[in-house]
This record gives C-alpha cells, sequence and structure tokens, in this order.
C-alpha cells in the first residue's frame, strides 16, 4: 500500500465520536403507556428490532469519515526536466573520411566507423538535451531532426555511409542548416559540435559567414578537427611519410569556435577524439534541474458514495419498520 495515502488522516480522529455521545448523553426517560380500551389489543407483540439500522448508520458514519479524510492513490514517480539544450551534430561525410589512420590499439581504422564509435558513447551520455545530426558533403542534409529521443539519433548516426551526399566538403552549409533549426526552438542554450577533416571546398555559404549567422542566434560552436596528420605508410618496396591530414583547415575551424564562443580540438586518432568529447561533456554538462512528481487519484468520492446509498437503504428500512 505504498502508494495510497489518507491526505488528512487526523480525520480519523473522530471516528469514536458517536460512541462517546452515547455514553457521555443523558439516559432517556421511560414514559408510561397510555392504555386506550377503543383500540385493538397489542399483546404478543414486541418493538421493531433495530441492529439493522444501527449497523448501517455505523457504516455510512465510517465511510464519511473515511472520506473527508481524503483518500488517494499516487502513481509511479515522474521525473523531467524542465529546461533543455539544443545539441545539434554536424558531421563531415565527405569521402575523405574512408582514410584509415585513426588509430585504436594496434590497429587502424578510418575516420567514419572512429567517429561513429565516439560519438554513438556521446550521445548516449546526453540525457535530458535535444540532438539533432547534421550531414555534410556536396551540401548538407538533415538526418535527423532535434529530439529527446537519444536511440533515434544513433540509429541514424550509424546507418550513414560515404558518399550519401557526395565526396566534397560543405562545411558552411553544414553550419546554416544546423543554425535553421534552432531557429524556432525555444532552449536557452544552443551548441553545436562540428566534425570535419578537411576544408571547404563545395556549398553556397562561405564558413566564417555562417559562424556569424550562429552567433546572431545565440549559437556555440565546438569545432573538431580529425586526421593523423604524418605518419608512416608502407608501399610495395618501401616506408614513406606522408601527411593524411594535408587538406584539414585548422585555422577556417579555429576561427569559426572563436567566433562563436567555442573551442576547437584536434583528434589524431581515435583516444583523441575520445577525450575531446569527453572535454565537450564536461564544458556543457547535462543540466542537473528536474522536476519530479506523482500523479495521483483522488478516492474520497468511493467512500461517499457509499455513504449516500447506505443512506438510502436505512430511509427504506425505516419506512418498512424492518
Amino acid at each position: 500500500m505504498a502508494n495510497f495515502a489518507l491526505e488528512w488522516w487526523w480525520m480519523l480522529a473522530v471516528l469514536p465520536l458517536p460512541i462517546l455521545i452515547y455514553w457521555r448523553a443523558p439516559a432517556t426517560r421511560q414514559t408510561t403507556p397510555i392504555h386506550l380500551p377503543y383500540l385493538p389489543q397489542s399483546e404478543g407483540k414486541t418493538a421493531p428490532k433495530n441492529w439493522a439500522a444501527r449497523l448501517l448508520a455505523a457504516l455510512i458514519w465510517i465511510c464519511l469519515v473515511v472520506a473527508s479524510a481524503r483518500p488517494v492513490w499516487y502513481g509511479d514517480p515522474i521525473t523531467a526536466q524542465p529546461m533543455h539544450r539544443d545539441v545539434m551534430l554536424v558531421m563531415d561525410l565527405s569521402y575523405s573520411m574512408k582514410q584509415a589512420d585513426m588509430k585504436q590499439g594496434d590497429e587502424y581504422i578510418d575516420r567514419l566507423t572512429a567517429v561513429k564509435q565516439v560519438l554513438s558513447e556521446f550521445i548516449a551520455k546526453r540525457e535530458g538535451d535535444r540532438l539533432g545530426l547534421v550531414l555534410f558533403a556536396d551540401h548538407a542534409y538533415l538526418q535527423t531532426p532535434l529530439t529527446l529521443d537519444r536511440n533515434t539519433v544513433a540509429d541514424q548516426l550509424n546507418q550513414t555511409v560515404l558518399r550519401l551526399i557526395g565526396t566534397q566538403t560543405a562545411i558552411g552549409d553544414g553550419i546554416g542548416l544546423a543554425t535553421k533549426t534552432f531557429i524556432d526552438g525555444d532552449a536557452p542554450q544552443r551548441v553545436m559540435i562540428l566534425l570535419s577533416d578537411g576544408s571547404n571546398n563545395a556549398g553556397v555559404l562561405d564558413p566564417i559567414e555562417a559562424a556569424n549567422i550562429a552567433k546572431k542566434y545565440s549559437t556555440t560552436i565546438y569545432t573538431v578537427g580529425v586526421g593523423a596528420g604524418e605518419m608512416m605508410v608502407k608501399d610495395f618496396f618501401m616506408t614513406r611519410k606522408v601527411n593524411t591530414a594535408e587538406d584539414l583547415d585548422e585555422q577556417a575551424l579555429t576561427k569559426i569556435a572563436d567566433i562563436t564562443g567555442g573551442q576547437y580540438f584536434r583528434a589524431r586518432d581515435s583516444q583523441d577524439l575520445a577525450q575531446i568529447y569527453d572535454t565537450i561533456n564536461q564544458l556543457e554538462p547535462v543540466s542537473q534541474a528536474t522536476q519530479s512528481w506523482r500523479p495521483q487519484t483522488e478516492w474520497f468520492p468511493y467512500p461517499l458514495g457509499s455513504a449516500l446509498v447506505l443512506s438510502l437503504v436505512l430511509i427504506v428500512l425505516r419506512r418498512n419498520h424492518v
């Protein structure tokens, strides 16, 4: 009965009141019966028994007292966060994301796989935030609108494949589309996490111009540059040093972050990438402010209705002298 409560339980104190009145009230005087000689004799007849009426009266009193104690049934607790943060994940899906230069343990995996793994863990930690996913290559594409359903965002992320929307890099269009999703929202905080491994070479919107528009709509952008940089690559007969991040425009990504009050990070391997998103989690912590309540159902109509029904039965019994 953990879900049941009597809100005004102190009203139960009046339950013994009728008994106290019965004990303390002065006794009634018995009067001498008047015999009328012209009326039929009524020998052998007794006064009607009233035990049923007393029982009904007692039940009516109990029902009324229980109703006045306000019985309530509480449902399971419901917790909600009154304010949320809007977070747009803006991810580069250009063909260069196929480059397998992200070291994971003793092996190298491609950039897209590494990003999917780290971002999935990041998404799982953002309980209470609305998340969305924008992909950009030849142009920007809204993969997942802002939603509180983190599982959907993670599923949409893991379903992305290269060449889905082209092979180039439209960073400005990605920022612009993500900013557009914020305009109609009412979240007090708007955060964009932009990940790219190249420089802007497609689209119609310049990245710096897009950053200024994002700033106008109170959006903070954290930028992440992906690419190992210099690494040794084995050819047929020799090993040579190559720069796998030569297309990465760190200057533009840094400026985008500075304009909007964010921060630029560089990820050279999977461990760097994981640490970067952990750092962003600390810079933009999930709100701990919550509201909790338990739905409640008032039960006082039940004993009150029972008292009414019993009162009608008592009236019928009185009229029939049961």
